[in-house]
Formats: C-alpha cells, sequence, structure tokens
C-alpha cells in the first residue's frame, strides 16, 4: 500500500520517538548495556508471569528476548578476544546456570559456523554470600567438586549471575589464583551500581543496572524465582513471604 508523503513524515516521528525512548532506557558504553536508574520497567500484564509469583514481583526490568539477545552478542565477544585458546567455563552455581548454559550453547554455533572456535571443558563450583536480600562479603563454597580439580587449567572463564559489591566475585579469583590458571577472565551477565561496590569490573558484562533487588532467569531470593524467564524486581511482598 502506498503512503503519503505526510503518512511517512508521520512515520519517521513515531520511529524517532521510539529510539529516542529507547535511547531513554538503555545505553551503550563500557562495552555493556546500561539500564538507567530512573528505568521503571514494564508491567506484569505485558507478560508471561507464573500464577504464583503474581503478586510477588514490582515490574518486569529486563524481557527474556533481550537476555537471550545479549547474551548471543557476548558469545561473539568472547570468542573474538578466546577463540584458539582450550579454556574451562567454570559456572559458578546456582544463580549463573542459565546464563552459562544460554551463553555456551551460542559459543558453541560459533564453533560450528565461524573460523574460529573454542575447545571447552567444563566444571561447577557452589557459592553463597546473601542473607535474605543483602550480600553479606562472607564467601562459602557449599557444594559442587573441589576447586582443586582446577590445579593446572591454563585458561578459565567464570560465569556469574550478578556481580554485586565485587566482594564475592574478588574472593573467588584469590582463591583461584592457588591453582595456578595462565589466564582468568569473568562473563557476569549483570554488574550493580552500588556505592557498596569495591571497583570490581568483570571482562564481559550483559547488562549494568540499578541498584535494586532483581530475581528470575536463575537468580533467586531464597531459592525462590529461579523459575522465572524475565528479569524482574521483587516486591516488599515478595520480599516477606519468602525471607528466611
Amino acid at each position: 500500500m502506498q503512503c503519503e508523503d505526510g503518512d511517512f513524515a508521520v512515520q519517521s516521528l513515531i520511529k524517532q520517538d521510539f529510539v529516542d525512548l529507547a535511547r531513554s532506557r538503555f545505553s551503550t558504553g563500557l562495552n555493556t548495556v546500561s539500564i538507567s536508574d530512573n528505568e521503571e520497567g514494564y508491567d506484569l500484564d505485558l507478560f508471561c508471569i507464573p500464577k504464583h509469583y503474581a503478586a510477588d514481583l514490582e515490574k518486569v526490568y529486563i524481557p527474556h528476548g533481550l537476555i537471550l539477545d545479549r547474551t548471543e552478542r557476548l558469545a561473539r565477544e568472547i570468542m573474538k578476544e578466546m577463540g584458539g585458546h582450550h579454556i574451562v567455563a567454570l559456572c559458578v552455581l546456582k544463580g549463573g546456570y542459565k546464563f552459562f548454559a544460554d551463553l555456551l550453547d551460542y559459543i558453541k554455533a560459533l564453533n560450528r559456523n565461524s573460523d574460529r572456535s573454542i575447545p571447552m571443558t567444563v566444571d561447577f563450583i557452589r557459592l553463597k554470600s546473601y542473607y535474605n536480600d543483602q550480600s553479606t562479603g562472607e564467601i562459602k563454597v557449599i557444594g559442587g567438586d573441589d576447586l582443586s580439580t582446577l590445579t593446572g587449567k591454563l585458561h578459565m572463564l567464570c560465569f556469574k549471575d550478578i556481580i554485586d559489591t565485587g566482594k564475592t566475585m574478588k574472593t573467588l579469583l584469590e582463591l583461584l589464583k592457588q591453582y595456578n590458571p595462565k589466564m582468568v577472565k569473568v562473563a557476569s551477565l549483570l554488574v550493580k551500581r552500588t556505592p557498596r561496590s569495591v571497583g570490581y569490573r568483570p571482562d564481559f558484562v550483559g547488562f549494568e543496572v540499578p541498584d535494586k533487588f532483581v530475581v528470575g532467569y536463575a537468580l533467586d531470593y531464597n531459592e525462590y524465582f529461579r523459575d522465572l524467564n524475565h528479569i524482574c524486581v521483587i516486591s516488599e511482598t515478595g520480599k516477606e513471604k519468602y525471607k528466611a
């Protein structure tokens, strides 16, 4: 169907308004997608949310499709920087398992379809540093294999769900140094902007987010919300309902 010149002008204005809105929600910098402190998120009614969580969330903050698209891009960045090295892909459980699985799927697709590849072995450790919605800064290795199994592994890539204060990750990196890796890099889906930060920043970052407690896509609150596809902001009702 043909449109009049005026219609094209209106369409152009609408498109520009949409672009401006997107820029106000998300900006890029430091090789990440930065979400504004003023971002309120999306109404829950616009997405498929499990009924058992309907009253426990405020907003959808990062939709599942956006998570996957950004993760695919991170796979390309990792391939560009680490392609050709045999790496140990170390998943930090439990919150990192979804990010880990999806990112490895994208890397495997690149292995099949590009002129570079990353031979990988995988390993898992489980850490705990939260009590309710607060990071304790005290790292506990409470499950998975003993870290000594990593001794002598030359190149390591750690997968983390979120960097909050950064204390947990810095402590883990100090632990890993004991096993003499040649190189350790870290990929984190989220990095939180918080005054409590110790200044640590991962090598690969999906999204930089404001200082809000988020759940979903394997991020939990006392083990709940891991089964939620989207990343959402938990409500005060949810915190009270599931507090330890």
